[in-house]
């Protein structure tokens, strides 16, 4: 495998192009917004130039990661050469199979499609496409340049060749990846969402404030962010999304979203994307702020 795409601009999609473009491979980014495409790459850049300042990389390796991105607007162009597709788009259902049926239809018969969904049902997106075998989930973790871990999922009628070379290809970028089966929120999400919408619940119930319940945690059980801070990183809306994928595919109670965090995403409280969730957020500050809504 040498030429890889990536759809998606946003912070996952733009990180994974980061790591494939500087572990050698030729990376088209692709993104329906040209002012996404412009921010993914400057923010890969960005991130560059924070790793030479920290000597892990030369300025040369930072030339040369920049040199095998190129950019597109259009799937049927950014594909049409590609051995592996990643998709990377918001974490969304229906947008999914939508850009599956055009990278079914665009991309090389012998090209294999990855999304790095984290918790959509990849057999259900296989079924869309007429390459089930080739279908397979990369689940990156954020920020993905210093995440080690990738959770390779098989669907269905995912081949054993399929899942072979992803798992092999994952460590060529370095990762350590590991093989899950398709069921909802595979093991990441299936273990790590429970525990967010249990401590949004506990919050909900009085039981304990935002610091102090991400406090207990941190040092109760050396977790290096809590797990409502954490919530704001990953993006309350994902984390939603995920409870929801957990509830239908279950049917159990258990994995109810709670009323907070319905509400909090309704009124556009997401966490860092939009500047405030559990805590506020301010460019050019690093301290961490309770959200005015949560103050005694």
């Amino acid at each position: 495998m040498k030429n890889i795409s990536v759809i998606g601009a946003g912070t996952m999609g733009n990180g994974i192009a980061h790591v494939f473009a500087q572990n050698g491979f030729k990376v088209t980014l692709i993104d329906v917004s040209t002012s996404a495409l412009q921010n993914g790459i400057e923010t890969i850049e960005r991130n560059l130039d924070r790793q030479v300042s920290k000597e892990k990389i030369t300025e040369t390796i930072k030339s040369n990661t920049l040199a095998n991105i190129q950019t597109a607007t259009l799937i049927s162009e950014g594909i049409k050469r590609a051995d592996l597709v990643v998709e990377a788009a918001t974490e969304t259902e229906q947008i999914k199979m939508e850009i599956f049926e055009q990278m079914d239809k665009h991309a090389p018969n012998t090209a294999i499609l990855a999304t790095n969904t984290s918790s959509i049902s990849i057999t259900k997106i296989a079924a869309g496409t007429n390459r089930a075998d080739k279908v397979i989930g990369m689940h990156f973790m954020n920020p993905v340049p210093i995440m080690q871990l990738v959770e390779v999922i098989r669907g269905y009628a995912t081949s054993d060749e399929t899942t072979t070379t992803i798992m092999s290809l994952s460590k060529e970028l370095g990762k350590s990846p590991v093989e899950v089966n398709d069921y909802p929120g595979f093991v990441a999400n299936r273990i790590l969402m429970p525990m967010i919408n249990e401590a949004i619940i506990t919050l909900h119930e009085g039981v304990a404030g935002i610091e102090e319940i991400d406090t207990v945690m941190k040092l109760g059980m050396a977790h290096p962010m809590g797990p409502l801070q954490l919530a704001d990183f990953i993006g309350l809306d994902v984390c939603l999304s995920i409870m929801n994928v957990l509830y239908k595919g279950f049917g159990n109670s258990k994995y109810a979203a709670c009323p907070l965090l319905v509400n909090m995403v309704t009124a556009g409280a997401l966490g860092v994307k939009s500047g405030e969730g559990f805590y506020q957020y301010k460019k050019g500050t690093k301290e961490l702020i309770v959200s005015s809504r949560f103050k005694k």
